[in-house]
């Protein structure tokens, strides 16, 4: 478990007097200094030894053992905090673990970008529409989606509210992983309220079935493991919002060592991972697995930086690689990357976030992703890993439970015509159900290639 101590002041001194890219500018400092005072005080949402299990789960992926999955919303909402969406998030989660389980024959550790991922980068500051200019909106922890002066005002308050919805939505997630949802079993009951027609429906249908076989076949030959039963599953998030990070990093009373209690593994973003600023010192001061967000500008310098920073002891778990380069980049630049990170005798984890290079506005005026483009960075990646021979580590992927129409593309094929349909996302478009099975199998054919 974990408690407060005085190190946790110090800690946070570390990176409080650093640049800090980012960070909302809230209109009454003393009301931001009420809500940190009121969140040290909170319960931690995670525990160290969760996070050390999360570790050593990561560890095998880093050395080839594991295959990592980890996938949830782009922006979390407050108000899509209800057991309808946190279940069709797992359910989605669960069966496309279940796919790369089954037909890659790879343990797969799961990781939801869930319980916390309530803030978001923006490129720009401001928004302008019909001549109005505010503050641009990042995220239900920092301000409102609604368009008007009141709504886009950073409140600081609003950092509590973040902290009860995911405290809500891990009690939940917790109660489906270990109390029947998850077991596999249930492999078909998950796929129930699937569109009959649907061609990644059907598909997954057929490997239902054939694990059901197995599962038969153990059981009547006097095996029936209780690891089928339930699942781990991890919660992590961009650590974007210092103020909330940091108010609820403590120390461990085992170990004396800084965990950031809001998720079991935080990144740093793209657009925070500057070698000098705040964000990379936080980050090298706890003790959870770290993921690094790096772009096609990353410099081969900058990440042997990185691990020297967060993984000085070189241990294999610590530090992620999430890699998003563009379906067009990444054949070219991820190669040297991975051979001078290799030579260095770091062991990482490397995984491809195939979503965030690939968005370009529709005619129509909405964000959105094409899935070959997705499709294209993931065979990139795994091509670059099956030349050096390195293990293509995972995928970290924007998606939903629900049936929205956000990326163009996929089995059940969305056109661009079709956005307006269901688009529901607050910032950046997500692959629905049926695209993020599709995605699986494709995934699991290509780490069977390796």
């Amino acid at each position: 478990m974990t408690v407060n101590a005085d190190s946790h002041a110090v800690a946070k001194a570390t990176w409080r007097d650093l640049p800090a890219a980012q960070q909302p500018e809230y209109p009454d400092a003393e009301a931001l200094r009420d809500v940190i005072a009121d969140l040290e005080s909170y319960p931690p949402l995670v525990f160290a030894g969760e996070c050390d299990q999360l570790r050593a789960r990561m560890g095998a992926v880093a050395r080839g053992e594991a295959f990592l999955l980890q996938g949830g919303d782009c922006a979390e909402a407050f108000d899509a905090v209800s057991a309808d969406h946190i279940r069709a998030k797992l359910k989605t989660l669960l069966q496309m673990s279940a796919v790369l389980t089954y037909a890659a024959s790879v343990p797969v550790v799961k990781v939801g970008r869930i319980a916390g991922q309530y803030s978001k980068p923006r490129s720009k500051g401001t928004e302008t529409r019909d001549g109005v200019t505010l503050p641009t909106y990042r995220g239900d922890s920092v301000n409102g989606f609604d368009f008007n002066e009141t709504s886009r005002v950073p409140d600081p308050e609003r950092l509590k509210r973040m902290y009860n919805a995911s405290a809500s939505t891990l009690n939940l997630v917790r109660a489906f992983t270990t109390g029947g949802y998850a077991d596999l079993r249930q492999v078909h009951a998950w796929n129930q309220d699937f569109v009959k027609s649907s061609p990644s429906g059907q598909r997954y249908e057929a490997l239902a079935r054939e694990i059901d076989n197995a599962l038969n076949f153990m059981k009547a030959c006097g095996t029936d493991p209780a690891e089928f039963k339930a699942v781990e599953f991890y919660a992590s998030h961009e650590a974007l919002l210092l103020d909330y990070e940091g108010a609820l990093t403590r120390t461990d009373s085992r170990t004396g060592k800084l965990y950031d209690t809001s998720g079991h593994m935080v990144w740093v973003g793209e657009r925070t991972r500057q070698l000098d600023h705040a964000h990379i010192e936080f980050a090298a001061r706890i003790a959870n697995p770290i993921g690094i967000k790096l772009g096609p500008t990353t410099s081969v310098d900058e990440a042997l930086t990185y691990i020297d920073r967060l993984d000085p002891d070189r241990e294999p778990g610590r530090l992620t690689f999430i890699v998003r380069m563009g379906a067009d980049k990444v054949r070219d630049t991820l190669p040297e990357l991975v051979e001078k990170v290799t030579a260095s005798g770091a062991v990482v984890a490397w995984v491809t976030d195939p979503m965030h290079g690939n968005t370009f506005e529709a005619a129509s005026g909405h964000k959105t992703r094409r899935f070959d483009d997705v499709l294209d960075e993931v065979k990139g990646f795994f091509e670059v890993h099956k030349g050096l021979g390195t293990h293509p580590g995972g995928i970290h992927v924007e998606l939903t439970g629900d049936d929205v129409t956000e990326c163009v593309g996929g089995g059940d094929e969305i056109f661009v015509d079709d956005l307006h349909q269901r688009y529901e996302t607050a910032c950046d478009p997500r692959l629905n159900r049926s695209q993020s099975l599709d995605l699986a199998f494709l995934v699991a054919e290509m780490y069977r290639d390796q």
